[in-house]
């Protein structure tokens, strides 16, 4: 399975109302100093509403500026209509992080 495909695969388990950090999914995909490239496989997102992209953000909780589908609004309502409080393009990690 090639990087992309792992990183697709993981993001689709990230339950509604939580959200992972890029370095996160590139750990637990086995490429722990990959997280530009899962930015990237998700930028390139083939299946948009079936690989929830919307919840990964960076290391701080911080929305992607570019976010792929529509910008960072976009990216914060998916994430509000989950229940995912966003503040300033932030989410709370300690409150919102998934840890499989």
């Amino acid at each position: 399975m090639s990087l992309f495909e792992s990183v697709y695969e993981y993001v689709k388990k990230v339950p509604r109302g939580k959200v992972v950090t890029y370095g996160q999914v590139a750990a637990a995909v086995g490429a722990p100093r990959c997280a530009r490239q899962v930015g990237w496989a998700l930028h390139v997102n083939p299946e948009p509403g079936v690989i929830p992209c919307h919840r990964v953000v960076n290391r701080f909780g911080r929305l992607a500026p570019a976010f792929a589908f529509g910008g960072e609004e976009v990216q914060a309502s998916l994430l509000e209509a989950e229940g995912v409080e966003v503040v300033g393009g932030y989410v709370d990690l300690e409150k919102y992080r998934w840890e499989e």
